[in-house]
């Protein structure tokens, strides 16, 4: 299949990256950031975490600056909501990510999937909705108990090296984690392994998004999903 590309080497990109938690930006999107950069994109990158108390806080600012080594801009950012009781906090976390969207304008927001069966990361994937209207919207995955991981429609590859250095960061940020059963690099490397084989990855690894929406463009004036050379 002939891959799309949303910018080429040189170009800048400016990215909106919404996590419900600390590392779930990293999981979810992380190796995508990272082959970003490695492959020279001038990226732009607002990074935005809503619920990090105690040393979460610490961890999810110094993963973020570790995973956006090398962007052209960054801007990180975390918040204060209560783990675990977004939906009840929806009017506050709205009123939060609207004054993010006065702030910029990005070219891409990625952000949990609606369907998520984690009601945190549902309600973070209702309001990327609700508020960012006109924006390439792309929902990633975290494997979790509750086995939701669904049928994407949009990979990116990954390389043998940005797979590694994911699994790489995500160990040496998240101590809190390392505990949980399922926080390991079997669980990262396997889910990126299947969305691999099932888009052919050259390198057998990719991640896995949903993107509801896409427009394509074909005219001067218009940004285009291209093929990539």
């Amino acid at each position: 299949m002939k891959p799309l590309a949303i910018a080429r080497p040189g170009e800048r990109l400016s990215v909106l990256c919404l996590g419900a938690h600390a590392d779930d930006i990293e999981i979810g999107a992380g190796g995508t950031i990272l082959e970003w950069i490695a492959a020279g994109i001038e990226l732009d990158a607002t990074w935005c975490v809503l619920s990090t108390p105690g040393p979460r806080r610490a961890e999810a600012e110094a993963s973020a600056a570790a995973f956006l080594e090398g962007a052209a801009d960054r801007w990180i950012e975390s918040g204060d909501f209560d783990d675990g009781l977004f939906p009840s906090q929806l009017r506050a976390i709205k009123a939060h990510l609207a004054g993010l969207r006065e702030r910029i304008r990005p070219d891409v927001v990625l952000t949990h999937r609606r369907d998520d069966a984690h009601q945190d990361h549902r309600t973070v994937g209702e309001l990327t909705w609700n508020l960012f209207r006109d924006h390439l919207v792309l929902e990633y995955e975290i494997p979790k108990w509750d086995g939701d991981v669904g049928r994407p429609n949009l990979y990116m590859p990954l390389g043998a090296r940005a797979m590694e250095r994911k699994i790489e960061l995500l160990d040496a940020h998240f101590g809190s984690q390392r505990s949980k059963d399922w926080f390991d690099a079997e669980t990262f490397r396997g889910l990126a392994r299947l969305r691999g084989m099932e888009c052919r990855a050259p390198e057998r690894y990719a991640e896995a998004f949903v993107a509801p929406k896409l427009t394509l463009g074909v005219s001067g004036n218009m940004p285009a999903l291209r093929a990539a050379e």
